[in-house]
């Protein structure tokens, strides 16, 4: 089997993948913020960490996948000032965090399923694991990484001298650009807080005693004490957002190998692109959300999104328009009834003719996850003259490992039968007309459904009506 190469952000190229236990994978990947609905650009990061999963468990390993919640912690500026995103929006809504972070969580695990994600090996949650998040500042502390100031404990970034390696950050010219901004009493206009202090007169509902006193972990802490803790001092891959690079995950790697004395902590760092909305990222900051549901409410299925984000490379931006989903989601669908045309097909395959579509399939999939060389792939086996049914399907089905468009059950929307009682009415009165062999009446019928752009399909099962 050909090795899987991936693109390293820590190097910045590609590099053959070989995990530090043989055999087995550990990764983990930065979960949502449960403060606010999950958006499909949230969903996208969460689709590209499957693909990699899936394409891990095809090279035939053991994988550990650990995502986390952050459900505290995480402020509204990435200086460590403003609110706590989770406080915040429990003030906003007369409701308690732990309410909302339930509510958001169950979407965001919903959406997942809806889309065609696998299940993690482990999800954890920051507010259960402050133990170990405060166990890490310890450490910290003890090797003199760490300072006090008003509002907080902070790690000195000067202590650790690669910090600027992993983003290639230029912290001078940062500082120029308002980039990184500054908490009174910081050494450094980087210095990023580990514990923080709850301001004077704020009664928050998240806070927790610890050896510095009463208060909450910061953002950064979280992640590195949950992936220690699931994954141990050194894992494979963490994968992430883009966005994160430059500030979230160059403090995770400032504290993880400083306290653990590891370089580099971790060997594999992937990050996917932003989806853009017309021009701009979708952002909850700015307001322009969708939501899975949203394209299920106009009768998009949660898998055509799916099959939109394969069209696109991870580390591409993706640009999403109404025009660009609907046309995923009539390719999804024609996909789909092609599959559902093939699944009764029965005979040999001769491996000879599946081969040349099979290497080059995989070479896509191990070639840094190119789903759009994969999916295009996909549609030569579909289209192949020189293919039997049965070796089509075969080959739909071996695809489908990576793809997770669930072609052996998915149904196609012109086989889905709506529901109206008012239409389902009318069609059983045209049935009945044909039963009599009234032709004139059910001919009325259709012609008064169709002025309503209702579309009759008469199969064996009976008729099935769709909005044409």
């Amino acid at each position: 089997m050909q090795p899987l190469v991936l693109y390293n952000t820590r190097t910045r190229s590609k590099e053959i993948f070989e995990p530090i236990e043989e055999r087995h994978v550990r990764v983990y990947t930065c979960g949502p913020t449960v403060y606010a609905p999950q958006h499909i650009g949230n969903l996208r990061s969460q689709l590209f960490a499957d693909l990699l999963k899936r394409a891990l468990l095809a090279q035939g390993y053991r994988v550990t996948h650990v995502i986390n919640i952050t459900d505290v912690g995480h402020l509204t500026d990435d200086a460590d000032a403003g609110e706590d995103k989770m406080e915040r929006a429990a003030a906003e809504r007369g409701t308690t965090a732990r309410e909302i972070a339930e509510q958001y969580t169950d979407q965001w695990l919903r959406d997942r399923e809806r889309v065609g994600c696998l299940s993690p090996e482990v999800l954890c949650k920051a507010t259960e694991h402050i133990a170990e998040q405060i166990s890490l500042i310890e450490v910290l502390e003890q090797k003199g990484l760490s300072y006090r100031i008003e509002d907080g404990i902070y790690f000195d970034i000067s202590k650790f001298p690669r910090y600027t390696e992993f983003a290639r950050l230029d912290l001078e010219a940062q500082v120029g650009g308002g980039r990184i901004g500054d908490v009174p009493g910081k050494r450094n206009s980087a210095d990023f807080a580990l514990w923080k202090f709850p301001a004077s007169g704020t009664l928050r509902q998240q806070e927790w005693d610890s050896p510095w006193g009463r208060g909450f972990p910061g953002w950064h802490i979280e992640c590195s004490a949950m992936s220690r803790k699931y994954l141990g001092n050194q894992f494979d891959i963490h994968s992430g957002g883009v966005d994160h690079i430059g500030v979230h995950h160059t403090n995770e790697i400032a504290q993880s190998e400083s306290a653990d004395d590891v370089h580099p902590w971790v060997r594999f760092w992937l990050h996917g692109e932003f989806l853009d909305l017309r021009g701009k990222k979708m952002s909850k900051s700015i307001g322009n959300l969708c939501v899975l549901d949203d394209l299920i409410d106009r009768g998009i299925a949660p898998l055509a999104f799916r099959y939109f984000s394969l069209q696109a490379h991870y580390r591409q931006q993706q640009t999403f328009t109404d025009e660009a989903i609907e046309s995923a989601a009539t390719g999804y669908d024609r996909l789909v009834a092609h599959a559902a045309e093939l699944r009764a097909a029965r005979g040999d395959c001769e491996v000879s003719k599946l081969e040349p579509l099979r290497e080059r399939f995989w070479d896509a999939v191990r070639d840094d996850l190119n789903a759009p060389r994969a999916l295009a792939v996909t549609w030569e086996a579909v289209r192949s003259e020189g293919l039997g049914a049965a070796e089509r399907w075969a080959l739909l089905r071996e695809f489908d490992v990576f793809l997770g468009l669930d072609l052996q059950a998915a149904i196609p929307r012109s086989q889905i039968a709506e529901s109206d009682p008012r239409i389902d009415a009318l069609v059983a009165e045209r049935e009945a007309a044909r039963a009599r062999r009234d032709f004139a009446e059910s001919d009325r019928i259709r012609d008064v459904l169709a002025a309503e752009g209702i579309a009759i399909d008469d199969t064996p099962d009976g008729p099935r009506w769709r909005r044409g």
